[in-house]
C-alpha cells in the first residue's frame, strides 16, 4: 500500500490525502485553483487532476459550480475519490477514468464550460535528468503539450474558457497550440521576486473568442522581508483572494 499523508489546503479549508513520496500537489495546483473563475451553474473539467489538489481548491473556491477530474492513475483516482468525500464534496464534484492521450468523445460527455490542467513540464525525456519513477507521469507529458491542448480544446463549449498553469518557458509553444482553436488570451506571469524573471505562466483562453492577447500585471510570490510569501501571494493561497482575469 502506498504510503499517505493527509495536509490542510486553502487556508485549512480543504482536507488533502496525497502520497507521502512521490508527485505533490503544491503551489502551481494552488494558483491553477485560484485562476478558477467559473459561475454558479457552470461545469468544470480538469484534466490529470491527480489526487484531487486543484480540483478541490477549485471547487471550495467556486461552490456554485460543478465539478469533474480526469485522470488516467488508478491509485491518484482512488485518492481523488477518497478526497471527495472527505471534504463533503460528493454532491458537485466527480472524478473519472481517462487520458488526455486519448479523444475527449471518449468520456461521453457533453462540452464544459471551463477547462483547468497543470500538464506534466517535460515532454522530451532528454531535456532533464530522469524523474523518479513515481514522479514521471506528473512530469513526463507521453503525448507532447499539444495533446492537453487538443484535448482542453475538445471539453469546452464554444466561449468555454480553458485555463492552464505551466512554464514560462513554454509560453510561445502554449501560444502557438492555443491560437488555432482559441483567442482573447492572458498572460499572467508569475515570478518568484519582483526583480527575477518570471519561472511560471497563467494563462487563460476562450473558444472562439476575438479580443486581443492581454498581458496581465505579475503576480510576485516573495519579498526580500524574509516572509515565506508575499502578502498578496500567502492571501491567494489562503484562499482569501483569487487571481482575477479581465
Amino acid at each position: 500500500m502506498v504510503e499517505t499523508t493527509e495536509d490542510r489546503v486553502l487556508g485549512g479549508q480543504v482536507r488533502l490525502l496525497q502520497p507521502a513520496r512521490g508527485y505533490r500537489a503544491g503551489l502551481d495546483a494552488a494558483l491553477l485553483a485560484a485562476a478558477c473563475d467559473a459561475a454558479a451553474g457552470q461545469r468544470v473539467i480538469e484534466a490529470g487532476c491527480g489526487a484531487g489538489g486543484a480540483l478541490l481548491a477549485a471547487a471550495a473556491r467556486r461552490p456554485g459550480a460543478r465539478f469533474l477530474g480526469v485522470e488516467r492513475d488508478p491509485h491518484a483516482l482512488s485518492l481523488a475519490r477518497e478526497n471527495i468525500a472527505l471534504n463533503g464534496l460528493t454532491d458537485r464534484v466527480e472524478v473519472a477514468p481517462g487520458d488526455v492521450g486519448l479523444r475527449f468523445s471518449g468520456l461521453g460527455l457533453p462540452p464544459f464550460d471551463a477547462a483547468l490542467a497543470n500538464p506534466p513540464f517535460f515532454d522530451d525525456p532528454d531535456a532533464l535528468r530522469g524523474p523518479s519513477e513515481a514522479r514521471r507521469a506528473a512530469w513526463m507529458a507521453d503525448d507532447g503539450l499539444g495533446a492537453w491542448v487538443q484535448f482542453l480544446a475538445k471539453a469546452v463549449r464554444e466561449g468555454g474558457t480553458i485555463t492552464l498553469i505551466h512554464r514560462a518557458d513554454r509560453l510561445g509553444d502554449l501560444l502557438a497550440l492555443l491560437a488555432p482553436k482559441a483567442g482573447s488570451i492572458q498572460i499572467r506571469p508569475v515570478q518568484p521576486f519582483a526583480d527575477q524573471p518570471a519561472k511560471r505562466v497563467l494563462v487563460r483562453a476562450v473558444k472562439t473568442g476575438k479580443a486581443p492577447l492581454r498581458l496581465l500585471p505579475a503576480l510576485v510570490l516573495h519579498d526580500h522581508d524574509g516572509g515565506k510569501h508575499a502578502a498578496a501571494a500567502e492571501a491567494i493561497l489562503r484562499g482569501e483572494a483569487d487571481l482575477p482575469w479581465l
